[in-house]
């Protein structure tokens, strides 16, 4: 039976993925730093050609790659969290299924569809559970023709 710390813990745990997700996609990126991820946490999107490194180089890759006007719009929905919780210690796997437009030079769009998994670990501070790394993990990889004219 899981006890009413370990309850709040994972709960807590997935609010902070949810509200990845949501300052994601609302392009406010810069709250990442203090909301979300630890100092010292290394986040790596290698796996679709992103960055990897610590939280300054990923805000930084962030604002290049979704403040374009290359990807107008684009949602991160989160589901199948698992979490397993070890004191102020945590690790998990979150599915995410990643639905973005693609502006092309054309004037025309382009749907693309990514499913990964999030591979990460977390850490108790002072305010609150933060994720101490990420990883990406590809799953698959779907696009479309002009979706516009669909």
């Amino acid at each position: 039976m899981l006890s009413q710390q370990e309850i709040s813990d994972r709960l807590e745990i997935q609010d902070l993925c949810y509200r990845y997700a949501e300052l994601i996609d609302g392009k406010d990126f810069e709250r990442l730093a203090d909301e979300v991820f630890t100092s010292e946490a290394h986040i790596d999107y290698s796996v679709f050609g992103g960055s990897v490194g610590g939280v300054a180089e990923t805000i930084a890759f962030l604002q290049q790659a979704l403040t374009t006007q290359a990807f107008p719009c684009h949602q991160h929905l989160n589901a199948n969290i698992q979490i397993k919780v070890d004191g102020d210690q945590a690790s998990g796997r979150v599915m995410c299924f990643n639905p973005q437009e693609l502006a092309l030079p054309d004037g025309g769009s382009q749907l693309f569809m990514l499913g990964l998994w999030y591979v990460d670990s977390y850490r108790r501070t002072d305010a609150g559970w933060r994720i101490a790394s990420r990883v990406e993990e590809k799953s698959w990889v779907f696009n479309t023709p002009d979706f516009m004219s669909l």
